[in-house]
């Protein structure tokens, strides 16, 4: 009896995977774009296998604009294990090192105010930043220490939510920039108070604005016939930018790939999302009177 592969469909839009603990968040991805049938589809911002939490998940023409939610802010419950490092600062690693837990709560939130603000964090070896085309990771994993830049990042918040005495967990709530490594900022914490930690539960509660509510999980997709109403809209990864109409005439010139003159003026260059007759088009870059296209959407 022959095989008849199914047709992958069109899809377009962004679905808000809770993705599960366990995972990869490429097999994740792989799960749900086998669920929806899709042709096209793309994660926006790896999560450990031990984190859970909010994966946004882009399908055909999104697809173009996830690296705007590579780049947007996170939020982030954690619980950090006092008392013990590990070589990759969470629970999947070796511990390297034990010390006996012997603080207080106020000593914790004077910790915790090194941790605010822009700051300069150095990169985990156990994360995907290329060294040489290859993956820190995998230089990790062999032993191979190689030396890291430290990079500015900006954390919004980074709460005290509870200390556990008896267990030596200390929970936080973070909100944080792009590029911020939530184990770094654990391990560095457990350091400063001399005593070691690392990452035993990771939750990431937002992405950008998007609506906590509106994450979905793997097991109610399966159990889903119809998904697709799930999906939001192509340009939700562009929601916070200003939106320029244009008529139908100035928009066929921006699809065209034309700069463009507009009736309102901004002196400084502001990325924009662009509608043509309120349809979205795509996203581009305002400055003083001029529109040029940066990122187009196919409209056939």
């Amino acid at each position: 009896m022959m095989n008849i592969k199914k047709t992958r469909r069109d899809l377009h839009g962004v679905l808000l995977l809770d993705k599960p603990q366990g995972l990869t968040s490429n097999d994740a991805l792989q799960k749900v774009k086998r669920l929806f049938n899709a042709k096209k589809a793309g994660h926006t911002g790896a999560l450990d296998p031990l984190a859970t939490g909010m994966l946004p998940i882009c399908f055909g023409e999104a697809t173009k604009f996830s690296q705007y939610l590579l780049d947007s802010d996170k939020c982030y419950r954690v619980i950090a294990k006092l008392g013990e490092r590990t070589d990759t600062s969470d629970a999947d690693g070796q511990i390297v090192s034990t010390k006996p837990v012997d603080i207080t709560e106020s000593q914790i939130n004077e910790a915790l105010t090194h941790f605010r603000g822009d700051i300069l964090q150095v990169p985990t070896m156990f994360s995907a930043l290329k060294y040489q085309g290859k993956p820190l990771y995998e230089y990790a994993r062999q032993g191979i220490i190689i030396d890291r830049e430290a990079r500015p990042i900006t954390i919004y918040k980074n709460q005290f939510i509870q200390f556990d005495v008896e267990k030596n967990e200390l929970t936080l709530e973070i909100h944080c920039s792009k590029g911020t490594y939530i184990r770094t900022i654990v391990d560095d914490l457990g350091e400063r108070l001399g005593c070691g930690a690392h990452v035993i539960y990771l939750r990431r509660l937002q992405v950008s604005n998007y609506p906590i509510e509106n994450m979905v999980t793997l097991e109610t997709l399966e159990e889903m016939n119809d998904r697709d109403h799930l999906l939001m809209p192509v340009d939700s990864p562009l929601q916070d930018w200003p939106k320029v109409i244009l008529t139908h005439a100035q928009g066929d010139d921006i699809l065209l790939g034309r700069t463009i003159e507009l009736d309102t003026s901004k002196a400084v260059e502001t990325l924009v999302r662009i509608y043509q007759d309120e349809q979205f088009i795509g996203a581009g870059i305002q400055q003083f009177n001029k529109l040029s296209p940066k990122r187009l959407i196919s409209t056939s």
